[in-house]
């Protein structure tokens, strides 16, 4: 587990201290991220509670995990920097550790080492050898020419009799570019009888004096705090431009972020009523094309409901043959159901009435279908403008659900009203059949049309019948010369014999069978007829639908949507209960308007840092 710690330097506190922790008396103190709005005056209390979340996250066990913990330290006595404390590698997996332990710990630290902002503080024993430190070794995979890479030496105090670290701290064993400290911590004996930092501050001067007494003024824990500041100040100038460019885009993030939560609800009536006419503008916006926030994946309002009207239902009607479900011997029935007992000399038009309107009731269940399709987008409106468009509304939960169900009310009154109307359309249209409309093509042309082409072929077909009766003439009276022929032969068309009764109504109707030239000749002028006037139903469904659904749904919801809105929600006993924002908004808005606060200083100290002296 690994702990990522903040300092902060005195001036900083004093005025953290004031806008943030109000009340605070004591001179250094810590704060954790899990633990909000609790401060740590004792840091052995932090000590305890660092142990007890890595217990509470990993168990007691010695697990891992990449998750670190957050501690802030304010203090007066130190330098402003992040550390990032990293786990040394594990080689031998213990407790619930993992097999590959190893791999993990590396892929660990080199998520954090790799980041090109970071400085790399490479901590080794002074009584190893650094030729197999692992440190050393991930530093450089890391950062090959060595340009963000610090080497400290610890344990100075710990090394064999007779032997020092003179060599290696002088860079004489292994050269590092940014250079190499060495320290004296407290140890374990020091932390059990809770020796303070100011009295191993002390120590390790005093040891740095009497082993190192050349290298005392370069080595120690504050010269590496403060070799630490300084190289990061230099680093951060050379990041400069980078860190600017990222700094404004936060910025930029953060306000936006900050603009939706709003501000703190002080006139309900206002902000109510703002927040309705904001969602009415733009569920109407959206509806015309003209919203603020326009999708490019997918189509969305009016455009869908366009594509609705004349890709989807259009095609649809393009698609239902006019003929559809006809037989012939379906219209030759009805021919013949219409006239009754008598043989009809000409078409009857009551057969052609009754099998139009069996052809239009055909384009009713696609219109129904249009009407359904656009009731679908309206209601995705919804979801559009509560999630893209007004995201005030997120602050308000109880005044979100409210809209939606309003605006779902809304939709579903009027969806009744508008199937009625275009049913009445196609029922209008089945109310009266007009054989008088301007383009419907005359029966009596479509008649004469197929008398002529019928008797053309009736023509040929009879000439060539004639000379074939004539040929059979020849031949018959050739023969009854040689052989006597009887006149009335037994077998002929005589009566039949008592003996054999025929019941016709047992004789069975054949399904199908070949027409004769006077029932193909009335089919051929039925067909034509009801391809002639269902085209001309057809076109006019085609553009009724969308006007009659954009009139009794779409308009009619755009009309009367602010005004329904208003009507149900604006009332003085539902304003502190619909306005009542979720429980994370307020803190997530204060916590957007701290980091928004600190990118403004961190922007502010980055255009001043080109001014500043560096040592």
């Amino acid at each position: 587990m690994k702990e990522r710690l903040k300092v902060e330097n005195g001036n900083e506190v004093k005025q953290t201290t004031q806008n943030i922790y109000p009340g605070v008396k004591a001179e250094e103190w810590g704060t954790f991220l899990h633990c909000k709005n609790q401060i740590f005056s004792d840091f052995n209390e932090i000590r305890r509670e660092i142990e007890s979340e890595t217990d509470r996250t990993l168990g007691e066990n010695k697990g891992i995990s990449p998750e670190p913990i957050y501690l802030k330290i304010f203090s007066p006595k130190v330098l402003n920097l992040t550390l990032v404390d990293l786990p040394g590698i594990t080689k031998v997996p213990v407790g619930d550790q993992p097999e590959d332990i190893e791999t993990q710990v590396q892929e660990m630290i080199l998520s954090f080492i790799g980041n090109p902002n970071s400085l790399i503080l490479a901590v080794s024993p002074a009584n190893s050898d650094l030729a197999t430190s692992d440190a050393l070794k991930l530093a450089r995979e890391a950062d090959p020419d060595g340009r963000r890479t610090l080497l400290v030496v610890s344990k100075l105090d710990l090394m064999d009799a007779g032997t020092d670290a003179l060599e290696v701290l002088l860079g004489r064993v292994i050269p590092v570019r940014l250079g190499i400290i060495g320290v004296v911590n407290r140890s374990q004996h020091d932390i059990n009888t809770q020796k303070s930092l100011e009295d191993s501050l002390k120590d390790e001067h005093a040891f740095l004096q009497r082993h190192y007494p050349s290298l005392a003024s370069r080595a120690g824990s504050r010269y590496l705090a403060k070799t630490l500041s300084r190289l990061l100040m230099h680093h951060i100038r050379d990041c400069l431009p980078e860190l600017k460019t990222r700094l404004t885009v936060l910025s930029a993030q953060y306000q936006a972020q900050l603009n939706g939560y709003g501000q703190p609800v002080e006139d309900y009536s206002a902000t109510l009523l703002q927040i309705v006419t904001k969602f009415a503008s733009d569920y109407c916006n959206t509806i015309d094309g003209t919203a603020r926030y326009i999708q490019t994946s997918e189509l969305c309002g009016g455009a869908r409901m366009c594509y609705i009207f004349h890709e989807t239902f259009g095609r649809t009607l393009q698609s239902i043959d006019p003929l559809g479900g006809l037989t012939e011997l379906d219209i030759l029935t009805a021919i013949r159901n219409a006239t009754g007992p008598r043989p009809a000399l000409f078409v009857p038009e009551v057969s052609f009435e009754l099998l139009v309107k069996r052809q239009i009731k055909r384009l009713e269940e696609p219109s129904l279908r249009c009407v359904e399709l656009v009731h679908e987008e309206l209601q995705r409106i919804i979801q559009h403008c509560t999630s893209f468009s007004t995201q005030e509304l997120l602050r308000f939960p109880k005044l979100h659900d409210s809209i939606v169900e309003v605006v779902t009310g809304l939709l579903r009154k009027r969806l009744p009203i508008t199937n009625e109307m275009v049913h009445n359309l196609v029922a209008i249209e089945l109310a009266y059949i007009n054989t008088k409309h301007p383009d419907f093509t005359d029966a009596a042309q479509v008649s004469a049309s197929v008398n002529i082409n019928h008797s053309s072929a009736e023509l040929v077909e009879a000439g060539m019948l004639q000379s074939c009766l004539k040929a059979s003439q020849f031949m018959y009276l050739l023969l009854s010369d040689r052989v006597g022929v009887d006149k009335a032969p037994a077998g002929g068309f005589g009566s039949p014999s008592k003996a054999q009764a025929v019941n016709l109504l047992d004789t069975s109707v054949p399904a199908s069978r070949k027409l004769s030239a006077r029932e193909q000749r009335d089919c051929e002028v039925i067909q034509r007829l009801i391809k002639s006037y269902f085209l001309i139903v057809r076109k006019s469904i085609q553009d009724s639908v969308p006007k009659t659904v954009m009139h009794f749904l779409v308009n009619f919801v755009k009309e009367h949507l602010q005004s329904e809105l208003v009507g149900q929600l604006y009332k003085q006993s539902l304003l502190q209960e619909l306005l009542i924002e979720s429980q994370d908004t307020a803190q997530q808005r204060t916590e957007v308007a701290q980091m928004l606060e600190a990118l403004k200083k961190a922007n502010n100290i980055i255009s001043e840092i080109r001014e500043t002296h560096l040592w």
